[in-house]
């Protein structure tokens, strides 16, 4: 059987992994931290673009509107959280409204449906708390929004119930071409395998240029966000956009699929691409702007802060396919709207992998995953059966966002499963609501060290380096004799 390997665990790599098990296939997936969707994936504004500001004849045009088109089918067959909400690209000055004709042209172009022009009065008769100085929007009716981490998270799952590995805390050093195929050079061992799929995110140049003689670059483009309070999610309904630059897209005010309010993200290139620290010149620049689409706003809802860093190609598109070395396959340069094209760029990359191989199909292939049921979202009904069925959905651990004991063991104990707190808050909520864990972090340490049979001072909050605890009090006051 074929051996494949997938560098990276983000929702590339993750949707390409789930689509290589439909095949006859050996797969592994590589991943450098300790869990799935610990980059760009956990770090991004949830957004299912439609497709209008992608430039017709790009990669990036043709996979975000087929992903467009797949989100919702893959939502309900992984079971992950999706909203087709629409989404207004604002325009303040009489001036942009050619630029919004060419937005639409672009969109139609590209196959997007729906799309129109509105006036700003129809926009806050849609949305009443956008800006009395737009004057007109570009309205996209297939945009939407995704949970990014359950999607991820979705695919990982669905991968491994079909048979795929998954190896955290491998840095993947180099990819070496031999006579057989490839051999995959980790901190965690060497691998040997047919054939190689490069979903690295921002150092997918850095693994390209070990093994292709044509180099590529990948520039770490940081984007700081903002979440609000769901208090504050009346504010929008839709996504609001303002027209783009050459930057991105801008920033947004958005709804996320829980309630909250999303505001961000900045975009300024950074040397270090592993750089999420947030900075104040960052977010009072996303904020001023985000107040420019809806001045109701309010700085003091926000419960956290966050950053994410893009791979941005500066051949502005996504490599995507074999590359000169036979075998070895690049999804490089996928940046916004990478998580849109997830789905299409899965099954693409999958089936190029299995006609390079001849591959046949997996006949015991199970497209299905359910996910974790959320107590929170559950009838009166439903909660007394769940209880009933296992006692510990009666113990409410997470109060902010109501996350019982039951849905935190059935997360770390699923493949993969949650092995840190941010692991949990991914995979159920625990830690997401406005007190950002201040009360429930505890609790969860508690049952993250007897489910793992960890010791308490081994868990952590995102893999080795990031322990809560570091000793016990009454070792540290004990003479050193005694120690």
């Amino acid at each position: 059987m074929a051996k494949i390997i997938v560098i990276g665990g983000g929702v590339i790599g993750c949707a390409v992994a789930r689509e290589l098990t439909a095949y006859d296939a050996c797969v592994t997936v590589l991943e450098r931290n300790d869990d799935v969707a610990t980059g760009t994936s956990k770090a991004n504004s949830g957004i299912v673009h439609a497709g209008f500001d992608a430039h017709t004849g790009t990669l990036k045009a043709k996979f975000n509107v087929l992903g467009a088109r797949l989100m919702e089918s893959e939502s309900k067959t992984l079971d992950f959280p999706f909203r087709r909400n629409g989404a207004y690209v604002l325009n303040f000055e009489e001036a942009g409204n050619a630029k919004l004709e060419e937005l639409k042209a672009q969109g139609e172009a590209n196959g997007v449906e729906g799309l129109r022009i509105m006036t700003g009065d129809e926009v806050r008769a849609e949305e009443p708390e956008v800006s009395g100085e737009v004057v007109s929007a570009l309205y996209a009716p297939t945009s939407g929004i995704v949970g990014p981490y359950e999607m991820t998270i979705a695919y990982a799952e669905n991968a491994a119930k079909n048979g795929a590995k998954f190896v955290f805390n491998a840095l993947v050093e180099r990819v070496e071409k031999t006579a057989n195929g490839f051999r995959v050079v980790t901190s965690a061992g060497e691998y040997e395998c047919d054939a190689v799929v490069n979903c690295a995110g921002v150092h997918s140049d850095d693994i390209n240029n070990t093994v292709c003689e044509e180099k590529e670059r990948i520039v770490g483009r940081k984007g700081e966000y903002m979440l609000l309070d769901k208090s504050e999610g009346h504010l929008a309904y839709a996504t609001l956009f303002q027209l783009p630059t050459a930057m991105g897209k801008g920033v947004l005010v958005s709804p996320t699929v829980h309630g909250n309010i999303i505001v961000g993200p900045t975009a300024l290139d950074v040397p270090d691409r592993d750089d999420v620290d947030t900075t104040v010149d960052g977010l009072n620049s996303a904020w001023a702007q985000a107040a420019k689409s809806v001045p109701a706003l309010n700085r003091r809802t926000i419960i956290t802060q966050f950053a994410g860093v893009r791979a941005h190609n500066p051949k502005n598109d996504f490599i995507v396919g074999e590359s000169s070395v036979k075998g070895f396959f690049n999804a490089l340069g996928i940046e916004s709207p990478g998580l849109t094209s997830a789905p299409a760029i899965g099954k693409y990359l999958a089936a190029e992998v299995a006609k390079s191989l001849n591959l046949g199909k997996n006949a015991a292939f199970d497209p299905y995953r359910a996910g974790i049921k959320a107590f929170a979202r559950m009838t009166d009904k439903e909660r007394e059966e769940a209880i009933a069925k296992n006692p510990l959905y009666g113990k409410v651990v997470c109060r902010c966002e109501v996350v019982t004991e039951g849905e935190i063991v059935d997360a770390i104990h699923r493949t993969p499963g949650a092995v840190d707190l941010d692991g949990l808050k991914r995979r159920t909520r625990a830690g997401m609501g406005r007190c950002q864990a201040g009360f429930c972090t505890p609790r969860l340490m508690e049952i993250l060290a007897r489910e793992t049979g960890k010791d308490f001072t081994e868990i952590s909050k995102k893999g080795k380096g990031s322990e809560i605890v570091v000793g016990k009090t009454g070792e540290a006051f004990k003479p050193a004799e005694e120690k």
